[in-house]
């Protein structure tokens, strides 16, 4: 039976690092993140963990110091956002290319310029590609379970992992949350034990090398096959974890979609207003799906496609745009992930609540009238559109 409790998405967070207990903490502020390794290092304070904490002057060093920890044979953590994690990127390249098993928790926030605070999911978009696993949270509870499972995941594959979450929507607003018992996160974490490491006696090794030209291609190829690995990782560990909790997990989940003709596909907690809109047109008798995808890395390529072999047409919300004159990454990833399939329902592409754009269940309605009135003329349109935006 778990413990129930009133928490934060940050708190909750926090509380998952207490309970791992890790041995380092890189740390520097940066809303809406801040609150994690403040309320982190109040443990450390009070003797509740043994972790190194160590304030630092960047998000670079931040990174830095995970890189050199988890080098020297450590389970090494952070926590960022916005703009930190787009100082961070250069370290999250190595981090990944090292083979490095961190877990960073990421509170998302739109990035400058113009200046912003609120959330979109801008920042880890930016990094989607630097080699990192990606797993993005709906509720505090996603949260906190996702970061539960986040180690034994990335320490499965030797990938580097970051647990998303929408700034201020779930990182600051207070819900009901169940939390694992000590005993059993420490069990069901496991402790960590790596092959090789810098401290390991006698062994000697080197960490980040230069690679000439003849190595650094395969060292590529390696990375991806990790990735390409950790689906199954995370299907595993997210099924291991429902027989603990009672709530597994996958890489996507989906809603309503076994009779569903239209569906819309989208990340984090705009799937909460989302699945409202879908009920409200379930009740009128529309046929409407969501498809929520948890891991963005590894991309769920064979999940979409069996999510989307019924459906006629199909949206992707984007909370973030790439800039490209084509559409946002999610729509990309997916019509990469179908073009070689049997499966090609109509889809179009929404860019959506950019800076904190508030997204509310009438916006999605219209989403999905859209993708109705093409599932009945055929008739696409524009691919790439804007959701609640002044033309």
């Amino acid at each position: 039976m778990g413990i129930r409790e009133r928490l934060s998405g940050n708190e909750a967070i926090a509380y998952a690092m207490k309970q791992i207990n890790p041995d380092v903490m890189g740390a520097f502020p940066i809303t809406p993140s801040t609150e994690i390794p403040q309320y982190f290092s109040t443990y450390v304070d009070n003797g509740q963990v043994d972790t190194e904490f160590i304030p630092v002057e960047s998000e670079h060093s931040a990174m830095s110091t995970c890189i050199g920890a988890e080098a020297a044979g450590c389970r090494a953590i952070s926590a960022t956002s916005s703009c930190g994690l787009c100082y961070m990127t250069e370290m999250l390249y190595v981090a990944a290319s090292d083979r490095l098993p961190i877990t960073l928790a990421v509170s998302n926030r739109a990035l400058s310029g113009p200046i912003n605070i609120n959330n979109d999911h801008s920042d880890a978009m930016g990094v989607r590609d630097t080699g990192w696993i990606q797993l993005f949270s709906e509720t505090n509870q996603e949260a906190y379970d996702n970061y539960l499972q986040a180690m034994r995941i990335g320490e499965a594959v030797s990938l580097p992992i970051m647990v998303c979450q929408d700034g201020f929507i779930t990182s600051h607003a207070i819900e009901n949350i169940e939390l694992v018992e000590d005993e059993k996160v420490k069990a069901f974490v496991g402790e960590y034990t790596p092959e090789e490491y810098l401290l390991k006696k006698g062994n000697a090794i080197a960490v980040g090398p230069y690679a000439m030209p003849t190595f650094y291609m395969e060292s590529k190829r390696q990375q991806t096959q990790a990735m390409i690995d950790a689906k199954d990782v995370i299907r595993r560990v997210g099924a291991e974890f429902g027989e603990l909790t009672g709530r597994a997990y996958g890489l996507t989940e989906e809603y309503r979609m076994d009779d569903a003709e239209v569906a819309v596909i989208l990340m984090g907690s705009s799937a909460g207003t989302a699945k409202e809109a879908v009920n409200e047109l379930r009740a009128c008798g529309h046929k409407a799906g969501l498809i929520k995808i948890r891991s963005f890395r590894p991309f769920p390529k064979e999940d979409i496609i069996k999510a989307l072999s019924g459906v006629k047409a199909f949206a992707t919300l984007d909370k973030a745009d790439s800039f490209n004159a084509l559409s946002g990454p999610m729509y990309a990833d997916t019509c990469a992930a179908l073009y070689p399939s049997p499966v090609h329902p109509a889809g179009i592409g929404y860019i959506y609540g950019l800076g904190g754009r508030d997204v509310r269940v009438e916006s999605i309605k219209r989403v999905f009238s859209s993708l109705e009135q093409i599932a009945k003329t055929g008739d696409i349109g524009e691919t790439c559109r804007y959701l609640d935006v002044r033309e």
